[in-house]
């Protein structure tokens, strides 16, 4: 699994105009990506790692969404398996078919609220448009 973190004051996804999850921050946008031999052992790590990476600073020390209770905006994002390496366009061979990667994605959502975060997501395979205030600017790429 890959994530692309982005710290935020403020993050919403709409659908067709319709805002389908928001978060006034400090918190993270997370954009999701996952690949055919990622497992719901890895979506689980994956929600770990968000919900205590130590992404935000007070002045005095490093803290993670679970110090602060940070809400996160997780969103799946097929695009982050892309290759363009070859050619001028991109495949997306590493990316898995949204029958594997929509329940990962949604394990990554219940592991983090069980860990007792505030998640909103946006909808799996819509047209999203996402908007944000980037805190920093301040973007990190995990992988599990």
């Amino acid at each position: 699994m890959r994530a692309v973190v982005q710290r935020v004051a403020e993050a919403a996804v709409t659908v067709d105009g319709e805002t389908v999850g928001a978060i006034e921050g400090p918190g993270l946008c997370v954009l999701v990506g996952v690949t055919h031999e990622d497992t719901p052992e890895n979506a689980a790590q994956l929600a770990r790692k968000l919900w205590s990476v130590r992404l935000f600073d007070n002045g005095e020390t490093e803290l993670s969404c679970s110090d602060l209770n940070a809400p996160l905006l997780v969103i799946s994002q097929f695009t982050l398996y892309g290759d363009a390496r070859k050619g001028r366009r991109p495949t997306w061979n590493a990316a898995a078919p949204g029958p594997l990667a929509e329940p990962l994605v949604d394990t990554v959502v219940t592991e983090l609220r069980a860990l007792g975060a505030t998640v909103e997501t946006g909808r799996f395979g819509a047209d999203m448009k996402v908007s944000l205030v980037n805190d920093g600017p301040f973007t990190v790429l995990l992988e599990i």
